[in-house]
């Protein structure tokens, strides 16, 4: 069974899992979709369930398939269950082109049996991958596209008084156990230089972690927090504002708070691994730092130390990263999953 595809005299119509761009989406895709609209040939849709389940669309791209079925209360997150099953069922049952954007290597933890399975779908109904880097593993033969996260030069604006301070370390982003700011604290704590600092910046996902993280503090004036989602404005000032930002994560595999430090000219101190070896040959030294396992006190402080001996110059080469060139790499991506979706 199958619905008519894309005709030859009109454009794509891509259905992006995105279901609207607000002031709190995530730069990747807002950039992304907008790159997408200035593709000839490409027609984008925003996602709904009445658009998924009865609207024409050639090809549906998603990030996190995941956040289809999530919601913030058991009614709404039955509702969308059901709903996604009866979407994901149209995908299979009329063979439509999905490709998914290769994030994360590890599904959520937490999820009901239910939502495996919905995500089980999801998985049969791919018909191409696009992975970020050249090192994703993926879990079976189908078909994958390279195409790298995009940087964020023309979406983050620094002000001329977003100045490095002196010895500071900082921490960006939402703030999530994986992500490991405890252990982050923990090694500044270890720090014996007094003119060091350190500010964390961000949302904590429960007001546990948020307890913990001030317990850890509570005797150690060098350290800081904003405990709050951080608009584009705050997130830029934090990142300018330190001189090298730590990003302490258990796992990391693709990252885009990395390239937005990067693009905000400003060092980082990541998990040493294959992808952010490879990220540093690209753009070029003095703008990565490694950690092994757990950060440790010794890790960091030869961290602050080298940024602050010896700045990096320059800026960081992300030229492979423009989302002209994404945007055209992603339409060829969608072509490709249609011409493999009808051979197949």
């Amino acid at each position: 069974m199958e619905e008519n595809g894309s005709a030859d005299n009109r454009p794509i119509v891509v259905m992006e899992s995105a279901q609207a761009l607000r002031p709190t989406t995530n730069p990747y895709i807002v950039q992304l979709v907008r790159s997408l609209c200035s593709e000839p040939g490409i027609e984008v849709e925003l996602f709904s369930f009445g658009r998924a389940i009865f609207g024409h669309f050639d090809v549906f791209h998603v990030h996190w398939p995941e956040t289809l079925i999530t919601a913030n209360n058991p009614v709404k997150r039955w509702r969308r269950r059901v709903l996604t099953l009866l979407f994901a069922l149209r995908l299979l049952l009329f063979r439509k082109p999905v490709v998914r954007t290769w994030h994360n290597l590890d599904r959520p933890e937490g999820l009901s049996r239910f939502d495996y399975f919905l995500l089980d779908l999801f998985d049969r109904a791919t018909t191409l991958r696009i992975i970020l880097n050249p090192l994703s593993e993926l879990p079976d033969d189908k078909a994958a596209a390279l195409i790298p996260h995009g940087h964020y030069r023309d979406w983050y604006r620094a002000e001329p008084s977003d100045e490095a301070i002196a010895g500071r370390v900082g921490y960006v982003g939402l703030i999530r156990r994986y992500k490991g700011v405890e252990t982050l604290l923990q090694a500044f704590r270890g720090l014996a230089d007094e003119r060091a600092s350190l500010h964390v910046a961000g949302k904590p996902s429960n007001p546990e972690l948020i307890q913990q993280l001030t317990d850890l503090a509570a005797d150690d004036p060098r350290i800081s927090f904003d405990l709050h989602f951080l608009d584009d404005e705050e997130f830029t000032a934090n990142i300018r504002r330190s001189s090298i930002v730590a990003l302490p994560y258990h796992h990391m595999h693709n990252s885009g708070t990395v390239l937005a430090v990067l693009s905000l000219d400003r060092p980082a101190l990541v998990p040493d691994n294959p992808m952010n070896r490879s990220l540093a040959t690209e753009v070029g030294g003095g703008w990565l730092y490694y950690f092994e396992g757990e950060l440790t006190t010794e890790a960091l402080s030869e961290a602050l130390q080298a940024v602050t001996q010896t700045p990096p110059q320059g800026r960081p080469n992300l030229d492979a990263r423009g989302w002209p060139e994404s945007g055209r790499a992603h339409a060829d991506a969608f072509r490709r999953a249609i011409s493999l979706r009808r051979a197949g």
